[in-house]
């Protein structure tokens, strides 16, 4: 047993480097698929909206710790190849990231009146010239509040990482636990560490919500 030394402080804020990379990733390329399954939501091909729906209903219904099992025991096995720990745990949050994005901003979406479209029709624009200059605007007005919520329950969720041995704050912290008997306070620091990401992130969404809906 040994007591809590600064070494350990900075071991969990560079392992916390790795859970702002896992939520920077699943943005990065969970943002862009997110917006696909919207705009498939939002138009009217029946087999995109059904597509859609079905991807959503499917990832939605599934915990993310089982996504994580999933792509970081599963796939492996069912391809017979190894797969770097970050890449599982990268695929399993940019999936579960772009289906929750992709719900929010259909939803956006669909809020947006049907006479904007049909402004933007009078106006002689291509259907998909009203989408980015009419509906996308206010969409993304919409939308901001819930996805700036959501971007904070993907940093808290990359503490579910640690399960598959995935080293970032919530991992380095049961390391550190385990080499120190000092739970208590290791465990308070790391959730000290969350706080400082998620607080401002969380003011700041309550301050769009009440700005943008003073807005309207």
């Amino acid at each position: 047993m040994r007591i809590v030394e600064f070494s350990d402080i900075l071991a969990l804020i560079a392992a916390l480097r790795w859970t702002v990379g896992l939520t920077l990733i699943a943005i990065a390329l969970g943002g862009p698929m997110g917006l696909a399954l919207a705009l498939m939501k939002a138009s009217r091909n029946l087999v995109l909206d059904g597509i859609a729906t079905a991807i959503l209903q499917l990832i939605q219904g599934i915990p993310l710790l089982a996504l994580l099992m999933f792509f970081y025991f599963g796939v492996p096995v069912f391809l017979g190849v190894d797969i770097p720990p970050l890449v599982a745990v990268s695929i399993a949050y940019v999936v579960y990231a772009s289906v929750y994005f992709g719900q929010i901003w259909a939803g956006s979406i669909a809020a947006v009146k049907q006479e904007q479209w049909e402004a933007g029709a009078c106006l002689g624009l291509h259907k998909w010239h009203q989408f980015f200059y009419i509906v996308a605007p206010q969409a993304f007005k919409i939308s901001l509040p819930a996805s700036v919520s959501f971007l904070v329950q993907l940093i808290k969720g990359t503490s579910l990482a640690s399960v598959v041995g995935f080293v970032e704050l919530a991992r380095a912290a049961q390391v550190i636990s385990a080499a120190t008997f000092q739970s208590t306070l290791v465990y308070v620091l790391a959730a000290s560490l969350y706080f400082l990401i998620c607080f401002p992130l969380t003011v700041w969404s309550r301050k769009l919500e009440r700005s943008l809906n003073g807005a309207n």
